[in-house]
């Protein structure tokens, strides 16, 4: 069933990996942060070459780190000796788990077709009210649903076609994370007819999670959570102050 909102009351908000305009992205001090202000922190998982799950957004190492060249070509010991931004350093997804577990909800995005079941291995132990795992990869999403059928899972896109309601429902998602210029009152109203709960990316102004909360979206990725917080917070005690 999926998570109502009323016009009074904020969208739940996850801290895009973790709380990536405040601190270095994917990082256990991004995720410090965003917990502070987050109901769920967010992060990217894939598998170094010997097969660990680590969080890192993309497939190569050239944009956030001091290496280059793909991270699955790594060893987990080669990965933990760069520099992840600021003396930060490339957490694995266990260590995520331990630093979120009984402090905050955690969102997981697979991003490599092949690793859910090693991924799922790490994620066995967390709470699954607590936990979403989400994926561009609709197979994906069905494999986690047979290895972990407690747990929440949501398709993501960035494109939205005739289908794709009716996919995320075919492989038994719980949610649907659409890209926030894909976001609309309709669309919002056939996923909560489906059941689907609805978390569009990436809302980083006032402006934007107003007009996502204002059509019923349940909650919203952002980049810096804090201030998304405070921002839905003083709305919503404005709008209870003019009722």
């Amino acid at each position: 069933m999926y998570l109502a909102t009323t016009s009074f009351c904020a969208m739940f908000i996850v801290g895009h990996r973790g709380a990536r305009a405040a601190a270095p992205e994917n990082t256990l001090r991004a995720l410090e942060i965003g917990m502070a202000c987050a109901d769920y922190v967010e992060v990217d998982a894939r598998l170094s070459r010997d097969n660990v799950p680590v969080v890192m957004h993309d497939a190569t190492l050239d944009r956030t780190t001091d290496g280059s060249g793909a991270v699955c070509t790594y060893l987990l010991s080669e990965l933990k000796a760069l520099d992840a931004g600021d003396g930060e350093h490339i957490p694995t997804l266990q260590e995520v788990v331990s630093l979120v577990t009984g402090r905050c909800g955690l969102f997981v995005e697979i991003k490599e077709k092949g690793s859910e079941e090693t991924v799922c291995r790490v994620l066995s132990g967390y709470d699954p009210e607590k936990l979403f795992v989400v994926s561009f990869h609709e197979e994906s999403i069905r494999k986690v649903k047979g290895l972990l059928p407690g747990v929440r899972t949501g398709f993501i896109f960035s494109r939205c076609g005739g289908d794709t309601l009716s996919l995320a429902v075919s492989v038994r998602a719980d949610a649907i994370l659409p890209r926030k210029d894909l976001l609309t009152s309709s669309l919002i109203d056939q996923a909560h007819r489906l059941g689907l709960i609805v978390i569009p990316w990436v809302l980083n102004t006032g402006d934007e999670a107003l007009a996502a909360q204002d059509i019923g979206a349940d909650g919203c990725a952002s980049d810096d959570p804090c201030r998304m917080r405070a921002f839905l917070r003083d709305t919503e005690k404005t709008r209870r102050h003019e009722s």
